[in-house]
């Protein structure tokens, strides 16, 4: 029923556009064709011009709705020309033998006067009402062109974010079932992390943007999960300048370059782990995020893999079109990531 309104309501807004294209063509159309001075609309208005007019009207509806529809927008040009064409020599010789026979008998109908002149008067009306129908047509087009990618960009952007939810979980459940097996007295404080940050994933992610206070603390309770895994073979360094909470961020992106510092350090088995992680805001939104972890030389899966990281790439292509720089290296037994990204700013707190 909804979808039968809308319809309706956008049928509603191209006859009234056509109807107003319409009434100006025709007001213009109405002015004496022979130079002769006219006073007031109403004397412009004629039987005659009415008759002439709506010649041109008719073939240019019947080229808007049938030729258009049927044969042009289907890549079906040449039949659409040998159409448009025998319509402009039907309106013509309607003109010269029917019209001006009746209302101009003694004067214009008693003769033809030749194909340019006719083709001169006749197309340029309905090439106007032709292209204005083409514009609407594209516009309407570029509208849907524009909703349809809408849509599409939406449903990427949630089959990627759910992306990370199972690859999160799987990783922390191996771990859990780590703690639980060996009777690690961690067990305990490990599931209390562990579920505020599935609460967070779970429940607060679920719009495209989270104000930025929110990701912070996602991120302290994230790294602070992985503290208690690591127990005592390293040390995270953890700080912020955040110049104000302002802003808005896309929910679980900086996480991941986390979630595989932690993963990469502990798995290259080095005794001691050293994560850095930072990140600022200015006051235009300008968010620097920096996260590095050092790993043993000869542990080939240095850096991250996965669907994590082509995850992410992808998500700020689609968040941040034009609006991020991410650089990556790799050297010296360090791998090292920066990120920079416009944020949004917003009223929320």
């Amino acid at each position: 029923m909804k979808s039968i309104l809308k319809k309706i309501t956008k049928n509603q807004k191209e006859i009234g556009y056509q109807a107003a294209i319409a009434i100006a063509m025709f007001t213009f159309f109405s002015y004496d064709q022979d130079g002769q001075e006219q006073i007031g609309l109403m004397s412009l208005i004629t039987i005659d011009k009415f008759a002439f007019f709506g010649n041109y009207l008719l073939a240019a509806t019947l080229i808007n709705y049938i030729l258009l529809p049927k044969l042009y927008y289907k890549r079906r040009e040449v039949l659409f020309f040998l159409f448009t064409i025998f319509l402009i020599v039907l309106v013509i010789l309607i003109d010269e033998f029917v019209l001006e026979k009746i209302f101009y008998p003694d004067t214009r109908g008693a003769y033809f006067p030749g194909i340019p002149f006719t083709l001169i008067e006749t197309l340029p009306t309905i090439i106007i009402l032709v292209a204005f129908k083409m514009g609407w047509d594209f516009n309407s087009k570029q509208r849907e062109i524009e909703r349809l990618n809408n849509l599409s960009r939406e449903s990427e952007l949630q089959y990627l974010k759910y992306q990370i939810n199972p690859h999160f979980l799987f990783n922390n459940l191996n771990n859990l079932y780590s703690f639980a097996i060996s009777n690690s007295p961690k067990t305990p404080s490990f599931i209390l992390e562990l579920s505020s940050v599935l609460r967070y994933m779970l429940y607060d992610c679920t719009e495209d943007y989270v104000p930025l206070k929110k990701e912070i603390n996602h991120l302290k309770n994230y790294i602070a999960l992985n503290e208690i895994q690591i127990e005592t073979r390293g040390t995270v360094e953890f700080s912020e300048d955040i110049s104000s909470a302002e802003f808005t961020v896309s929910p679980l992106i900086l996480v991941v370059f986390i979630e595989n510092a932690f993963k990469h350090s502990k798995k290259s088995l080095i005794k001691d782990i050293a994560i850095k992680i930072y990140f600022s805001t200015n006051p235009d939104g300008l968010l620097t995020f920096s996260c590095s972890n050092n790993y043993l030389p000869n542990f080939n899966s240095s850096g991250p893999s996965g669907i994590g990281l082509e995850n992410v790439k992808k998500r700020l292509e689609l968040m941040y079109p034009n609006q991020f720089e991410l650089n990556i290296s790799d050297g010296n037994n360090i791998y090292l990531v920066e990120l920079s990204m416009q944020l949004n700013q917003t009223s929320l707190c």
